[in-house]
């Protein structure tokens, strides 16, 4: 019986080698390797290739590769319902605050002022979750845990951008998106058109696989009568709608964000990771 310290499910693995491929075992031991379901009529899972034995010691060592790996790959809650619940709704408390400190779910800044709104709102998620620890490990969490300004900052290029977008949407969560500014103008004005600097970016904004449709779809909200005449220039298409055509303009280019189920940006942590963690700590 292996405890999944990423997704907190409990898996029942055998071993095609026999019983000699899992006698180092011990309760509190980890195991890192990988599990494939053996029959989908049953819940048993079999090793499968090489995997490493962990002593209890190893706790530090194992806590952190497991968050590391929850955080880059959040989808790994699939597994458990009740922990990606719980995501969903750490993700929509997140994006409650961000609203309630800035006002909107979308604000467009310069780059150093974004970067300020930030590092305030990752200030405000730490000392919320700090708030329900007892002192002890709220002292052992502010020598350890990430600063504000770490989790904050913002990629090399945001600084040299006019603008950033920071859009905190329901289901994707928290994002940002640099120069956008130049495009709220040229759909708020689409005389702009005149100017390729402004289609160029709009252009780079919808071929980049990299950038949600949420962007393009937030700039046709803001400015519904300047989303049809931008596109009919930079498509070169004179009858083109974005009410009728504008999702499927989406799919064709951002085909990546149409394909997969939608997961929350933030990661729920299991009981066993989340006491591993403490004592880390």
């Amino acid at each position: 019986m292996l405890h999944n310290l990423v997704d907190d499910v409990v898996y029942s693995v055998y071993s095609n080698m026999g019983r000699k491929a899992l006698t180092k075992l011990r309760a509190g031991m980890f195991l890192v390797g990988r599990i494939v379901p053996l029959h989908p009529g049953t819940d048993a899972w079999l090793v499968t290739g090489h995997f490493s034995i962990f002593p209890k010691s190893a706790r530090r060592q194992i806590a952190q590769a497991a968050v590391e790996q929850l955080t880059a790959y959040p989808e790994l809650l699939c597994r458990n319902p009740a922990m990606l619940r719980r995501a969903w709704e750490i993700q929509n408390e997140h994006r409650a605050d961000f609203i309630d400190q800035v006002g909107t779910d979308m604000i467009v800044l310069p780059p150093d002022e974004a970067q300020e709104t930030l590092r305030e709102h990752y200030r405000r998620q730490r000392q919320r979750a700090l708030a329900n620890l007892d002192e002890r490990t709220v002292k052992r969490a502010a020598k350890t845990g990430p600063a504000p300004e770490q989790l904050a900052q913002l990629s090399d290029e945001m600084p040299a951008s006019g603008s950033v977008a920071l859009i905190y949407d329901e289901v994707e969560g928290l994002n940002h998106y640099r120069d956008f500014g130049r495009l709220d103008a040229l759909f708020a004005d689409p005389a702009l058109t005149r100017d390729r600097t402004y289609l160029a970016q709009l252009r780079e904004y919808l071929n980049d696989e990299s950038v949600s449709p949420l962007a393009i779809r937030r700039l046709a909200q803001r400015h519904p009568d300047g989303a049809d005449p931008v596109f009919r220039v930079l498509l070169r298409k004179p009858g083109f709608s974005w009410a009728r055509d504008g999702e499927d303009l989406l799919r064709r280019r951002k085909k990546a964000f149409f394909d997969r189920e939608p997961i929350p940006s933030i990661s729920a942590v299991g009981e066993r990771l989340a006491e591993l963690l403490r004592v880390t700590r």
